[in-house]
């Protein structure tokens, strides 16, 4: 059943569409995360493991009211690692070494880069889309993005 919510059919497909984008960006930034947690090594392991797991569980929430505000607008959220790879802007691991402040660097850089993509849309989504529940929700996630960024940036100093 399609949602009567006052925002026109393809206008809900561009928003659902732009919106799986950032799922697939969130979910490789949930996985980067998840192996940085999984492979940390040096002498600040356990707390840099503990610092992954604390910033992974947040992505992982994300990662699900994403899908979630997808299906609202009355679409199918994708699902699959292909599908993902195929939407995501980001790339995948780019470092063989692991350390902390290696994998520190590389997340840091990709909440940066999803911050942009979420900033340049907040605009879009309310007025070309007249989406005004998409683009408050946008400006959530990308303040979320900033403090998890700054918590990785104050590890660099």
């Amino acid at each position: 059943m399609e949602p009567k919510i006052g925002i026109k059919e393809e206008h809900l497909a561009a928003v659902a569409h732009s919106l799986s984008q950032i799922l697939a960006d969130e979910f490789v930034l949930y996985t980067k995360t998840k192996k940085a947690h999984w492979n940390v090594e040096g002498a600040d392991f356990y707390n840099k493991h503990l610092f992954f797991e604390q910033q992974y569980t947040q992505l992982d929430d994300i990662v699900d009211t994403v899908a979630e505000r997808i299906r609202i607008l009355g679409h199918y959220a994708p699902g699959s690692l292909k599908e993902y790879l195929e939407l995501t802007h980001l790339s995948e691991s780019a470092s063989d070494k692991n350390d902390s402040l290696s994998y520190i660097k590389e997340l840091l850089a990709d909440h940066e880069s999803i911050m942009i993509h979420l900033r340049e849309n907040i605009n879009r989504y309310a007025l070309a889309l007249k989406d005004l529940g998409t683009s408050d929700y946008i400006t959530g996630l990308m303040e979320t993005h900033e403090k998890m960024a700054w918590m990785l940036r104050a590890h660099l100093k």
